[in-house]
């Protein structure tokens, strides 16, 4: 096929020359930081970049360079980086002489919670700050509703480094059946099942086997780890009716697709109502918010009042005021200007994920994106590309993705990430989330890039 490993050696002396001030601050960070980062999404061979300044759709790094950057912040930046109509707010707030954490309660947190339920038709509201902990909680709240044990996921699933879910994340030559972390209970194994995304067949087959052990059903409807592949309008059906059938709840995981798609969930757009739904990334506005949101039966139990109570703390820095300043801010804005910025995302998506099929295809060489709609999704900001095996292959689901006889892993993962970054355009996973602050000029340049590694990629074979 491709001379990946010639590839892969060459792009690596590449990026080791343009990115070396990069090198030696990566060096001097190992000396404190376990692999010289806080997140290992950060880290990627043989250093990853340091960052000065980012502004928008770029970044600038500490080596001179500026890249057209599609991680924005986790897919959290939905406006670009440090955007005005989220900063200004923040400014203001430290100007007046808060912002701190503080411990009491403000109105704000109030107000916070009732435009987010309202956007997203939640009966109540309970806040915390990162997506992780809103899953745990979620997950928690549905063992203790249903007096269950056992939480279905998808095959590639992640919801956080949850020790609910740290199960069938990365895929083995079995598939994805094992535990992934060191740490977690011994029971996590027979506690977690596993099942083939928008398989409703094998969902169906799965509650049939175990429908009475099963506490939830846990899913994104456009998963951030399976090549941003939206989940049918069958299968999002058959969850919820399997799920209610059977008494287990329904979580619906936005913490990549709420107010990435519309200015609420995505649930809106598949025309069901989850038991229970977790929202973070662009909720917060850049800043460290995420949320549950479902309904008030079953969030009742994180009350003081219920016995036995679902310990829901938040955490110490939970409904921040600062963060609640930015994550205001965001969901006003977005709520308000629904009608113009959603379309505009869904258009740069597309113009970027046809371009790239394109200068692909210009060359030879086969290659799609995931990120595009189906019966019941329409396409938006998200976009990833793969390198199928065979020329008819249209991936579905993670388990295409990482099954080595089906798709180039190393190809997408490893090879496409130094190649873009030596062309000046960060990308992870295959590419990332457009911001309303990516013009045409960043995707020319974005698919320009494209095109060179494209020929690259053609002469190796």
């Amino acid at each position: 096929m491709y001379d990946t490993r010639r590839l892969l050696s060459e792009y690596t002396e590449a990026y080791r020359e343009r990115f070396s001030r990069s090198a030696e601050a990566h060096k001097q960070a190992r000396q404190v930081l376990i692999d010289g980062v806080s997140h290992g999404a950060r880290l990627f061979s043989p250093f990853p970049f340091r960052v000065t300044a980012n502004h928008g759709a770029t970044i600038d790094t500490l080596d001179g360079h500026e890249l057209v950057d599609y991680w924005q912040g986790h897919y959290a930046n939905v406006l670009g980086h440090n955007s005005a109509p989220i900063r200004e707010p923040m400014i203001a707030l430290l100007q007046a002489g808060e912002g701190l954490q503080t411990g009491h309660l403000e109105e704000r947190q109030t107000r916070y919670a009732e435009t987010l339920a309202g956007a997203t038709g939640a009966e109540s509201v309970r806040l915390t700050t990162s997506g992780t902990l809103a899953t745990m909680y979620a997950m928690m709240l549905a063992r203790a509703f249903t007096r269950r044990t056992v939480v279905v996921k998808v095959g590639g699933g992640w919801h956080g480094a949850n020790p609910l879910a740290l199960k069938g994340v990365a895929r083995t030559a079995s598939g994805f059946d094992r535990v992934d972390s060191a740490g977690v209970s011994g029971g996590a194994d027979h506690d977690t099942l596993v099942t083939r995304f928008n398989d409703a067949q094998a969902l169906s087959d799965l509650f049939a086997a175990h429908g009475d052990e099963i506490a939830c059903f846990i899913c994104e409807p456009c998963p951030g780890n399976g090549g941003f592949v939206p989940a049918t309008g069958e299968y999002m059906q058959a969850a919820r009716e399997l799920t209610a059938r059977y008494g287990a709840l329904l979580i619906l995981d936005e913490v990549i697709t709420g107010f990435r798609f519309c200015a609420g969930g995505a649930q809106r757009l598949y025309g069901i109502t989850p038991d229970l739904s977790t929202f973070g990334k662009v909720i917060g506005g850049g800043m460290p918010v995420a949320a549950v949101v479902g309904r008030a039966d079953v969030m009742a139990l994180c009350s003081e009042a219920a016995e036995p109570r679902v310990w829901f703390s938040g955490g110490t820095y939970s409904a921040h005021p600062l963060s609640l300043a930015a994550g205001q801010a965001a969901l006003d804005h977005l709520l308000a200007h629904e009608d113009e910025i959603y379309p505009s995302l869904a258009a740069k998506g597309e113009t970027l994920r046809a371009g790239i099929e394109r200068v692909f295809a210009d060359r030879g060489v086969v290659a799609r994106c995931g990120g595009w709609g189906n019966d019941a999704f329409p396409g938006g900001s998200l976009a990833s590309i793969y390198f199928p095996l065979r020329d008819d292959l249209v991936a579905t689901c993670a388990d295409d993705l990482t099954d080595p006889t089906c798709c180039d892993h190393t190809l997408r993962e490893q090879v496409l990430k130094l190649a873009m970054l030596v062309n000046g355009v960060n990308v992870v996973h295959g590419l990332g989330a457009v911001s309303l602050a990516h013009s045409a000029a960043h995707l020319e340049r974005t698919l320009e890039a494209m095109d060179a590694f494209a020929q690259v990629l053609a002469a190796s074979r």
